[in-house]
């Protein structure tokens, strides 16, 4: 199956003006299906945007069409964005100038633009119109990628939709990929076993997360704490669980401890809710615990 899907992507590769060795996508299909288990047409479409982005292989005709972010429904497709700086996040990856979030009044989506783009910085707080962004999806979770077509140009502010949740409740599990993690120094995704789907074998950049699921009695919601967060509610940095990992020579011990330090602890947490699961805190703080809530007897019985 995989010999057949490499021979179909070589063809339309062709038709784009690039010719690729079927051997070669072969080799990068099997990775993700065989050895990954990553699912064939998401396999498929991780390999395709990697060469139209690396070969650049696809390019705008003209300006695309201005698009509203809650339109955005398929990865690979060239649009323009009018839309406000929300966050500019922390980034030491020398291959990425800027990553964040942009936000219109139909939401928000995360913006990454890659150094060899050589692109002028953006500003927080402030607003662009952004020509010929191409579009991207990691586990139904959409981004767009600012490239070397985009152009930037300033706008009159934008009005941003304000998708923010709070939810005051117990976390009631913390789920096996938090703690500490090696991210791809190209694109940011976590690493499995060493190798990034889009990049393969990484040396890869420590970073510091927490998956969890927060009940407030009525519903339970994914969350995803990053780095400063994950220091703010804990106490541990990277250098901290770096430590921890090699006393240990576990880096087990940063999840587990984390989980002794969360586990049944009341917590206030605000923030967007993307590719409707998972909820990004931007902000968490300690909550007392109330008495009667029915979600006690269940983090008692942890």
């Amino acid at each position: 199956m995989v010999k057949e899907l490499a021979k179909e992507m070589r063809k339309k590769f062709s038709e784009l003006g690039a010719d690729v060795p079927q051997k070669e996508i072969e080799a990068k299909l099997d990775l993700l299906v065989n050895q990954y288990k990553v699912p064939e047409e998401e396999a498929k479409r991780t390999v395709f945007n990697q060469y139209v982005r690396d070969l650049n292989l696809s390019k705008p005709s003209s300006d695309s069409p201005l698009t509203k972010i809650k339109d955005i429904t398929s990865d690979g497709k060239w649009i323009s964005l009018k839309a406000k700086v929300v966050q500019l996040w922390e980034n030491e990856k020398a291959s990425i100038s800027q990553i964040g979030l942009l936000g219109d009044d139909t939401g928000t989506i995360k913006f990454v633009c890659f150094t060899k783009s050589d692109l002028p910085p953006v500003e927080e707080g402030k607003s662009y119109v952004f020509k010929n962004v191409i579009t991207d999806s990691w586990q139904g979770r959409f981004s767009v990628k600012l490239n070397k077509s985009t152009v930037i140009i300033p706008s009159e502010n934008v009005e941003v939709a304000s998708n923010d949740v709070t939810m005051t409740g117990a976390i009631v599990d913390v789920q096996s990929g938090s703690g500490l993690v090696k991210r791809c120094p190209e694109c940011n995704r976590i690493l499995v076993k060493g190798a990034c789907v889009d990049h393969g074998k990484q040396e890869g950049e420590y970073d510091l997360r927490v998956k969890a699921v927060i009940d407030d009695g009525k519903a339970a919601q994914d969350i995803i704490l990053n780095q400063e967060l994950t220091y703010k509610i804990t106490g541990i940095d990277v250098k901290v669980a770096k430590k921890m990992a090699m006393d240990a020579v576990d880096p087990g011990v940063v999840l587990d401890e984390i989980k002794r330090i969360l586990l049944g602890k009341y917590f206030t947490v605000k923030g967007p809710v993307l590719g409707s699961r998972y909820l990004l805190v931007k902000d968490m703080q300690r909550a007392p615990l109330m008495d009667g809530n029915p979600i006690i007897q269940k983090v008692e019985g942890i």
